[in-house]
Formats: C-alpha cells, sequence, structure tokens
C-alpha cells in the first residue's frame, strides 16, 4: 500500500488533467507525481522527451533506464520498461545480464557494454573514469553520453519517488502508454 494516497485523475485541473484524460492508462507513478503539482508537468514533458525525443537510440536507453532500475532498487520501473524494452528491440538475453549487473555479458555488443559500464560509474560513483569515458567517446557522440546521463538522472529519481512513497505495483502497460505518448510529441 502506497505510503502517500494517489491522486484521483478526475480530481485535478489545467495541464495535469489535461495529460491525464490523453493517457490510455493513468499510471500510478504519475497518479503519485500529481502530488507535485508545479513539478509534475514538467516532469512528464522530460519523461517524454527522454522517450521519443533523444538521438540515443531506444533500445540504448531502455538499456539504461533497466540499469537505473536494477541499481536502484527501482521495482516499479524495471516492471514497466521490461515490456517497453523488448517492444523497442532489447533481447530477453540483455535484460537478464542487466539484471544480473553483468555488463561483459556477451548478449550486449561493445557500444552496450561501454554504455552500461559509463552508466555504473555515472550512479554509483557520479563522476566518471577516464577509462568508462573514453569507452563512451569511442561509439557516441557528445549529444548521446549527455542524453545518457540525463536518461539516468531522470530515471534515479523515478526510482525515488517510486521506492520512497512505496507507489503500488501495477501491471506492466507495455508499449500502450509509449506509444500514446509518442503520438502527443
Amino acid at each position: 500500500m502506497a505510503r502517500l494516497p494517489l491522486i484521483d485523475p478526475d480530481t485535478t485541473s489545467g495541464d495535469i488533467r489535461a495529460a491525464f484524460d490523453r493517457m490510455p492508462v493513468k499510471l500510478n507513478i504519475f497518479r503519485m507525481m500529481a502530488h507535485a503539482e508545479a513539478n509534475a508537468m514538467p516532469l512528464m514533458r522530460l519523461g517524454n522527451s527522454i522517450l521519443h525525443k533523444q538521438k540515443l537510440s531506444a533500445v540504448n536507453r531502455e538499456l539504461l533506464i533497466l540499469q537505473a532500475a536494477q541499481l536502484e532498487g527501482g521495482a516499479y520501473e524495471w516492471r514497466q520498461h521490461v515490456p517497453l524494452a523488448l517492444g523497442v528491440g532489447v533481447t530477453q538475453a540483455q535484460i537478464d545480464a542487466v539484471e544480473r549487473g553483468n555488463y561483459d555479458d556477451s548478449a550486449l555488443n561493445a557500444a552496450e557494454r561501454a554504455l552500461l559500464g559509463f552508466g555504473r560509474e555515472v550512479v554509483e560513483k557520479v563522476r566518471v573514469g577516464e577509462a568508462a569515458f573514453a569507452g563512451m567517446r569511442k561509439h557516441f557522440s557528445d549529444q548521446e553520453i549527455v542524453e545518457a546521463i540525463v536518461t539516468l538522472g531522470f530515471y534515479m529519481m523515478m526510482a525515488r519517488l517510486t521506492e520512497a512513497t512505496e507507489t503500488d505495483l501495477e501491471p506492466a502497460a507495455g508499449m500502450v502508454v509509449y506509444e500514446a505518448s509518442k503520438k502527443r510529441g
């Protein structure tokens, strides 16, 4: 049971109400986030831009999201993003490697290994070592490097939101919410 009540979308107004009205599934994470009225819409816009506007590929983005969830103990994010990851082309073997924290697994290519090694340092150390940064520079553009950091930071925050409030887990929405948010752009 969540530590705070989930906001009823029907009791909201303005931009938050409009956002809820467009959602095919009113996910608990958004219902919890709605407590922070001034922050909810900017956070939803940032989340949408991460999912749909970055140069970083969908596969690499989802690997990072799963990594942040795994390292931060974000059960909610893990549940919601595994089906999404599979839907954009991440393999079950890659998901299993991330779940085990085995970033040298043969299911991952060299760029993915560099990405996840970099991601681990961003999450665990904040200050990334020269070797991990050089690995990223070998495979990713400056834009993709910064997008990777933004993705990790956003999903670390989401894990903290859902874990600190014990947001109730619900069935995974899969690609439904992802595709709907893509259409809204």
